[in-house]
């Protein structure tokens, strides 16, 4: 990044440069130039339909210039200077990335000419210079920097053999690939246009004595309405810019298409497809960011996150829809669920993630014979006398360490703030806890009688080994949906790869996104304050006496502070409001909330099974109705989604439930379920869905909130019951009033009792 005035910390390299400059002109040369056989004369040719053909002087003259070429674009300065200039050159003649093959071409050249460890660094160096170009490119109105290098991006990983290369080595493994999914938020407004977009600024000025906005309805004088029509017109102007570029596609656009290379499910030529490349690369990310909560280098940031969520969900919804119209059998991604036996089948691996019913290795031993009875799947006594080893070692090894754990289940909530004990994450428990990864399950066949069963090895491989067969199934192997118990349809809902992008969604909104959404209520929060303090000091200036000239100075200087601190914030709002807090991106959250519902609902059908679920589906559940209703609002309102009462009565019914649930014995999870029925009965929307779940389930959970406490929170129960009865003495009336006595107790003069 060149100053003028002074040098840069590295010299470009000269002599390097010149070589690649007249190598490349070489290069363009003949592509600018072809060969007229019939003639025999050189005409010139249309450089963007430029094809590799099989003209021998054109191959052996490239093949010449390659053999130089070659080593100079494996260096980074070059190839950021030289090759990414070169092809940002050719995308600039504008329209759509398909209306360039040449950059095809000429990737298929440097494959062909270029030594393959060559290709492999140059590639490398390729995508880093893209991701260090659009993360560091300045905001400007239009988006245009970004726009550039994500359109230089989709047209490298459209070439099939590239796009391969950069998922299995690069994409994962050498750089952030999520960055590209990020749309940076501006530092300053001025850098982004905000002033032009949005020249009105307005915030709310009437306040409740806890500081709050007020909800009451007063009228507004006619100067503050049209500044807060003003400020609305700006944000639905940079909503506009932002989602429609002139005539270039949507920036998210661009971002979602990048995801619909990578899940790919078609391109199985020379290799796996490209959608199993990723499976087992997003795995892996998702497992990084799970085991090192407490390592801050190796965890991807938060707001990466929010918005990789986000055009993931975009890209699964359009292959999920895809799939459906063509075979009518499968549900709709409106409909989407995870099925129960992802959770049992050791089929997709949950890292050391905690079940509702324990550790894996514990469940494994108690409900073998569920498991058998109901999903069909056995597993291997030798296998399973080989984890009973493990954990009588593992016993005797942390029987301190177990000791000094006051409450192991606490540090063993999904992304909780507590540290796990080192007798968690010892390798010989990590065995036992990830068990089903490596058992052999069998599978039992119904259609034959009980006494001609065959135990069927399942090849149950690591994350890294899974190959198509492995997750999408074939010939009678079910894949993904191994063990499917009698409750779930015969007809898989949709494709088995899809299923576990889906669970791998829920996984990242536990993981970060869901602190990252309350983190952003902050800039909200502080335009209010800001508000208040503006507003005293205003108050404080009309009452300022005349005589004090230098009191009222310094008032009009605090004015002025908080007024362009209050521009500066209330134009950041703007944006946040329509990069994180959009209608659409509620309308993701309120689908991630009915998954969950809907894939707790089926596994509470398997009956003991269920503890098999992870427990961060129960998290995400309470967490994403909990960020739709305090963090979307007044920005967008819940209640004007579809659905909206239904669900709240289908969350209302699984809190219900679940908070007295013997399958679930993790006290945090046990905890969050009280906390969350307690918040649930207390504001009138959500007290109203608790009242219209079926009559059974509310007998139900008054039996369990009257019943003795045991290992259940009391400060939470005692609140719910309160609520309920608005505090009529629970049934109980005393004979006659303590308070109307005449004689007190005896011993109410005690000091304990002051």
């Amino acid at each position: 990044y060149p100053v003028e005035g002074y040098y840069p910390l590295q010299d470009p390299p000269v002599a390097d440069l010149v070589k690649a400059h007249k190598l490349l002109g070489y290069l363009k040369n003949v592509i600018h130039i072809g060969i007229d056989v019939t003639e025999g004369k050189l005409v010139e040719k249309d450089t963007s339909m430029w094809q590799l053909q099989g003209e021998p002087t054109v191959l052996i003259t490239l093949a010449h210039i390659f053999n130089y070429f070659s080593p100079l674009l494996c260096k980074v300065y070059l190839v950021e200077d030289v090759l990414m200039t070169f092809l940002l050159s050719i995308l600039e003649r504008g329209g759509a990335v398909e209306a360039h093959p040449l950059i095809q071409q000429l990737l298929d050249l440097m494959w062909l000419l270029m030594e393959e460890y060559e290709v492999h660094e140059c590639l490398k160096q390729l995508l880093m210079s893209l991701l260090r170009a659009y993360r560091f490119s300045p905001i400007i109105p239009d988006l245009g920097l970004q726009i550039h290098y994500l359109r230089l991006t989709i047209a490298v990983l459209k070439h099939e053999k590239s796009r391969k290369y950069l998922l299995s080595n690069v994409l994962f493994d050498v750089l952030r690939s999520v960055v590209f999914f990020y749309i940076k938020s501006p530092l300053r407004v001025e850098e982004a246009g905000l002033q032009e977009l949005i020249p009105t600024t307005w915030w709310p000025n009437r306040f409740t004595k806890e500081g709050k906005e007020s909800k009451e309805v007063k009228e507004e004088s006619a100067e503050e309405r049209l500044r807060r029509r003003a400020y609305e017109r700006g944000c639905q102007r940079l909503k506009k810019r932002i989602e429609d570029v002139v005539s270039i596609l949507v920036v998210e656009g661009l971002q979602v298409q990048i995801l619909k290379l990578l899940l790919n499910n078609k391109d199985r030529g020379g290799g796996e497809a490209s959608r199993y490349i990723f499976l087992n690369k997003f795995r892996k990310f998702l497992q990084e960011n799970a085991s090192n909560r407490g390592n801050l280098t190796v965890l991807c940031p938060p707001e990466y996150m929010v918005c990789f969520l986000h055009r993931l969900i975009a890209a699964l919804r359009f292959f999920w829809d895809g799939h459906k119209a063509k075979t009518p059998a499968p549900v709709s991604s409106e409909e989407a669920y995870v099925p129960p036996q992802l959770f049992y089948n050791g089929k997709v691996d949950y890292f050391d993630l905690q079940r509702l019913g324990g550790l894996l290795s514990h469940l494994k031993k108690t409900l073998k014979d569920d498991l058998a009875a109901k999903a069909n799947v056995l597993i291997d006594p030798a296998e399973l006398q080989a984890v009973t080893m493990d954990d009588l070692d593992e016993d005797e090894e942390s029987a301190t360490s177990a000791a000094q754990s006051q409450r192991p289940s606490a540090a063993l909530g999904i992304g909780g703030a507590l540290a796990r004990p080192g007798w968690l994450s010892s390798p010989t428990l990590g065995r036992a806890n990830r068990f089903l990864s490596t058992a052999a399950v069998s599978l039992m066949n119904p259609r034959r009688p009980l006494g001609a069963l065959e135990k069927i090895k399942v090849r149950t491989l690591s994350v890294e080994q899974r190959t198509e067969e492995d997750i999408e199934g074939s010939h009678g192997n079910e894949g993904l949906l191994l063990g499917k118990p009698p409750e779930e349809p015969d007809q898989p809902i949709t494709e088995n790869s899809l299923l576990e992008v889906l669970d791998g969604i829920i996984m990242m909104y536990n993981l970060s996104v869901h602190q990252q959404l309350g983190k952003m209520v902050g800039v909200s929060d502080d335009v209010n304050e800001y508000a208040m303090a503006l507003k005293d000091t205003e108050e404080k200036i009309s009452r300022c006496p005349k005589r004090r000239r230098d009191i009222h100075e310094e008032l009009l200087k605090s004015q002025k502070v908080f007024s362009e601190k209050l521009n500066h914030l209330s134009r950041r709002l703007a944006w946040i409001n329509v990069t994180i807090y959009s209608k659409e991106k509620m309308q993701d959250i309120y689908w991630l909330l009915r998954v969950c519902i809907r894939t707790i609902e089926h596994g509470d059908r398997t009956g003991s099974l269920f503890a098999f679920m992870p427990e961060f589906y129960l998290s995400v559940a309470m967490n994403s109705y909990s960020a739709l209703k305090n963090y979307f609002s007044p920005v967008n309102s819940m209640e004007e989604l579809p659905g909206y009462e239904e669900t709240l009565m289908r969350l209302a019914a699984i809190l219900a439930k679940h908070f007295a649930d013997s399958r679930i014995v993790g006290t945090d999870i046990r905890d969050s379920l009280m906390q969350a029925l307690a918040s649930y009965v207390c504001y009138p929307h959500s007290l109203r869905a608790v009242e219209r779940i079926p009559e059974e389930q509310r007998i139900s959970m008054m039996k369990n909130l009257l019943a003795p406490y045991e290992q259940r929170p009391w400060a939470q129960t005692n609140w719910i019951l309160v609520r309920l009865w608005r505090g009529c003495g629970f049934g109980y009336r005393y004979t006659r009033l303590p308070h109307l006595l005449k004689t007190k107790p005896e011993d109410a003069s005690l000091p304990s009792l002051q």
